[in-house]
């Protein structure tokens, strides 16, 4: 019998590719619409996306108004003249395509489905996320998908993994882990909710000292000893 009855597994950067998926689909809108995408300008645009994500953590900003603001910041720095309007839904067709899966996601999902009950639990936006995860081949191994714009709250908000658990049968916290890449996200949610915690950290990142994980991994490879 597995040790963990039930796990809760992030998407971008812990199953799917995000940053491969993020360059394909910008490179694709802008250039779309006639507006060079050299490297800068793809780091420029996911530091200001990424830093909107975290505002949105923080409900400091709607969905709606960041999947527009991103491209109106970039245009301020970049001088284009192209509607953030049209570049965004350029680009959120474009992202919904991209269906790149990270090193071992879908080798360790086929591992534990057998054993344990998989859900994902992600932040993204539905229309890209239901597009993505239809190509990626995870599916078949998950008993569901979590959308937080169908749930209604943001991870790491205690009422996301509330009505995550209400939706799920015989759902027991003790028996339960999160896996994800973000701290702000995945791990301090999972802490708030009181379920146990695996933070993906591929690159060796330092974690704070005030937040106590339940495990760190650098491989998806070691969720096997650790979840069954």
């Amino acid at each position: 019998m597995a040790k963990y009855s039930t796990v809760f597994f992030d998407a971008d950067e812990t199953l799917l590719d995000f940053l491969r998926s993020e360059r394909a689909a910008l490179t694709e809108a802008l250039t779309s619409l006639g507006i060079p995408c050299p490297d800068e300008t793809v780091t420029l645009y996911s530091g200001i996306n990424s830093s909107l994500w975290k505002m949105l953590e923080r409900g400091e900003i709607e969905k709606s108004r960041l999947r527009v603001v991103r491209f109106e910041m970039l245009r301020e720095k970049l001088g284009f003249n192209a509607s953030p309007g049209e570049i965004a839904v350029a680009y959120t067709d474009s992202l919904g395509k991209q269906s790149f899966v990270l090193d071992g996601a879908v080798e360790i999902c086929k591992k534990l489905a057998p054993h344990c009950r998989l859900y994902m639990v992600t932040n993204g936006l539905k229309d890209v996320q239901s597009g993505r995860l239809a190509g990626s081949g995870l599916l078949p191994y998950f008993s569901g998908v979590f959308v937080s714009e169908d749930i209604g709250i943001e991870k790491p908000d205690v009422r996301y993994f509330e009505r995550v658990a209400a939706a799920i049968p015989n759902f027991d916290k003790k028996h339960t882990i999160i896996v994800g890449d973000s701290l702000t996200s995945d791990m301090k949610g999972g802490i708030a909710f009181g379920i146990d915690t695996c933070w993906f950290n591929p690159n060796g990142k330092e974690c704070p000292a005030d937040m106590k994980l339940t495990y760190t991994v650098r491989n998806l490879s070691e969720l096997e000893d650790i979840i069954l």
